[in-house]
């Protein structure tokens, strides 16, 4: 039995997420159906994180066992041909141990937020980034961001239906920088709970608004409910970048 890990680039729109789900295509599924198509196997695909309907990757890790042994470019090269025309492309194949499991092995994961911040709405990256026509201080969110650095109860910032077992993470880092028109929150953790990044990036939203300060974010925070937090940013905004092992 040969294990390898991809390492896929996705466009999630039009997608009900990365999981199999009976009310829409998944990324999973394409990429399984793909494998069976090169292989002849019917495979488990499994991934670093199950990103929701909408959310795109840069990269996404995912491993598969199969039976008959290739190489790692025939492996990546027949996905890839398998899985036209969704837009989804395996950038790297990987023969790895039986070790490995591409959720379970993984050290850190990194997210993106993506906020185009100008009147004029987006033409090119429509569906792939939040556009918010009011002016946000990108240094208020930045400031603002460091109340939730660190090993916290993030009931506050948590989906309602999240099937952690505990609200309790360690967020490496929370950054916010600005490039031109694009304020972008980056991410990092050895993992997240449902919808944690996207309500830190509507939270902050409302301080780069002015709508709320740096403190009352903290007090959201030490509130461990929902309700006290920011909305949740559209999905079309994140991106999973990159996993550690």
């Amino acid at each position: 039995m040969s294990r390898y890990k991809l390492i896929i680039e996705y466009d999630g729109s039009g997608f009900v997420g990365w999981q199999r789900q009976e009310n829409g295509p998944s990324i999973q599924q394409a990429v399984e159906e793909a494998i069976y198509r090169f292989s002849g196997e019917a495979v488990n695909v499994f991934a670093a994180g199950r990103t929701d309907a909408g959310v795109h990757a840069l990269g996404q890790v995912a491993h598969f066992d199969i039976k008959r042994a290739a190489s790692t470019k025939t492996v990546r090269d027949a996905i890839n041909f398998h899985l036209k025309p969704a837009r989804i492309v395996v950038v790297k194949a990987e023969a790895v141990p039986q070790e490995f499991h591409a959720r379970f092995s993984a050290r850190e994961r990194s997210y993106v937020y993506r906020i185009t911040n100008r009147r004029a709405p987006p033409a090119l990256d429509c569906g792939r980034t939040w556009w918010v026509p009011t002016p946000l201080d990108e240094s208020l969110m930045a400031d603002a961001a460091q109340h939730l650095v660190g090993n916290h109860d993030f009931t506050s910032f948590r989906a309602s239906i999240c099937q952690a077992a505990s609200p309790v993470k360690t967020l490496d880092a929370l950054d916010v920088f600005r490039d031109g028109d694009e304020i972008r929150v980056t991410a990092r953790a050895r993992s997240f709970l449902h919808h944690q990044v996207r309500n830190m990036a509507g939270t902050l939203k409302l301080v780069g608004e002015g709508k709320w300060t740096a403190d009352a974010v903290r007090i959201a925070l030490e509130a461990r409910d929902r309700s006290r937090a920011g909305p949740t940013a559209p999905a079309e905004g994140l991106y999973l970048v990159e996993v550690r092992y």
